[in-house]
């Protein structure tokens, strides 16, 4: 069997892309008679002819050009192969930096981040909170490495993965006695409402909510902190709504009711990360653990 030899199938194929031995030697940092002797020698091992002359530029043959298209897939399972190898190597190390709203922050990451530090203690994983406008802007410009968000989010240069759905509940002090029996938007409207503050993804969500029954809400308290408004909702000074994961855990809703809400909300969250991201080992092992939530949750 004719084994091929790497760095010949590569040269062969800067040869092609630069147009010629002197620019691709250039590109490998050979010498131009060094690299003529691999293609030479790479047509020698095959038995055919890979390059033709076509005035001043060089093209691939027939032959030339069924192996180009080989040669592009081979890279690609040697780079991934690469890749898997460093893990094993080095281990997985370095610095991701995440983006995120300040419910996901609380309520979501932090058995992932747990599993992750056991799993990889050199890599490190930095979280910052904001509201998504304010993530997409910091991938996009590079400055997180991902962002989990809350959907719609757009952006020409991102990548955009829906990852789970979360539904919303209203809440209001366990005690309340004048909780209605179906929590719709006009049984709310009445109510001392505390609301997130103003321009997030989840407070327009909720103001759509109402737009749909031909409502306009004016609440009481207009608050960036999830556990602020549950601390307030739970001194009975209003209802809220929140979401599920919110209040998920026993200790996250003492001092709370839950009711489902009629017709149902929910959010969709969705990873986002820049489209030419180079996806080193640790950033690979993130996404994949982000991408696992939706069937965690």
């Amino acid at each position: 069997m004719r084994r091929l030899n790497l760095d010949q199938l590569h040269t062969f194929a800067e040869v092609i892309e630069a147009g010629s031995f002197s620019a691709a030697a250039d590109r490998l940092d050979l010498s131009q008679p060094a690299v003529s002797l691999q293609v030479r020698q790479l047509e020698q091992r095959l038995n055919v002819r890979l390059i033709e002359r076509v005035g001043k530029r060089l093209k691939p043959s027939s032959a030339g050009l069924t192996l180009l298209e080989h040669a592009r897939r081979i890279d690609a399972v040697v780079e991934e192969a690469l890749q898997a190898l460093s893990t094993h190597a080095e281990g997985i190390a370095g610095e991701v930096a995440i983006g995120t709203g300040a419910t996901a922050c609380i309520h979501l990451l932090p058995p992932m981040l747990r599993t992750m530090r056991k799993r990889h203690p050199a890599l490190d994983i930095r979280v910052s909170t904001g509201n998504t406008d304010d993530v997409l802007a910091a991938v996009t410009e590079n400055r997180l490495d991902v962002g989990l968000v809350t959907l719609p989010a757009a952006g020409r240069s991102l990548h955009i993965t829906p990852v789970l759905r979360d539904e919303f509940v209203a809440i209001g002090a366990s005690g309340a006695q004048d909780w209605p029996e179906e929590v719709t938007p006009h049984a709310l409207a009445a109510m001392p409402m505390v609301a997130f503050e103003t321009g997030s993804s989840t407070r327009l969500l909720i103001d759509e909510w109402f737009l749909q029954a031909g409502l306009r809400v004016r609440p009481v308290m207009a608050l960036g902190s999830i556990e602020a408004i549950k601390e307030m909702v739970a001194a009975g000074l209003g209802y809220s709504i929140v979401p599920r994961m919110a209040v998920s855990a026993a200790h996250h809703r003492r001092g709370l009711r839950i009711a489902a809400l009629t017709p149902e909300l929910s959010r969709t969250l969705a990873i986002v990360v820049r489209q030419d991201k180079p996806l080193a080992p640790g950033l690979r092992r993130v996404l994949q653990a982000l991408e696992g939530l939706g069937s965690a949750t």
